[in-house]
């Protein structure tokens, strides 16, 4: 498996550290150059490699991490996301009128055709994210959810790579909900802080 992340903001840099935390091999790609990102990267760690966005795009398994607004231009870079699984880790908030009652994830999905699309890793606020999973005897929690059953589980495998403990919501629109916004309102689970000890 192959991985990338799409947006090197704070979110993107957070996702970054837990792989280079765990000495997993990932590219980054945003916007601007690789150049500019470079030395960001490397100072995160030697498994973070910053990339165009077509080479990064070669991954298998892509996290969005860019501002809600610009996941169309990145979609907009393949001609199909066949074979693809993209993690939509951007928040949609206040909810803009255009998703008509979607949840952000369903409409995203839209935009990459043939994609898996598996909401992840957009509950936790940066810092957070950024910080070791592992704490007190236990492991960060983070939620999945997907309208695609089969893609959750590698997702939760990479999540538990990572040292997470992936928590399944099940579909987009049903307990998913939880950790989308609606209008103005965030859902329940957005910026709790959980962790499930070992089983």
């Amino acid at each position: 498996m192959s991985y990338a992340i799409v947006g090197f903001g704070k979110i993107g840099q957070a996702l970054a550290h837990a792989f280079a935390r765990r000495n997993i091999d990932v590219a980054v790609a945003s916007r601007r150059p690789p150049e500019a990102l470079a030395p960001q990267a490397r100072a995160i760690g030697p498994t973070v490699v910053a990339k165009s966005l077509r080479d990064a795009l070669e991954a298998d398994t892509i996290i969005l991490a860019v501002p809600f607004g610009e996941h169309r231009e990145v979609a907009k870079a393949l001609p199909s996301w066949k074979g693809k699984t993209v993690i939509d880790a951007m928040n949609a908030f206040p909810v803009p009128e255009e998703l008509d009652g979607l949840p952000s994830s369903a409409f995203v999905a839209k935009a990459f055709t043939g994609a898996k699309l598996v909401k992840g890793f957009n509950h936790l606020v940066a810092a957070t994210l950024a910080a070791d999973p592992i704490v007190e005897g236990g492991h960060r929690v983070v939620f999945l959810s997907s309208d695609d059953d089969d893609a959750t589980a590698p997702v939760a495998a990479l999540a538990k790579q990572l040292g997470f403990a992936p928590v399944k919501l099940g579909k987009l629109n049903e307990g998913g909900a939880l950790v989308h916004a609606r209008g103005r309102t965030w859902g329940q689970l957005i910026f709790q802080d959980l962790f499930k000890k070992e089983q």
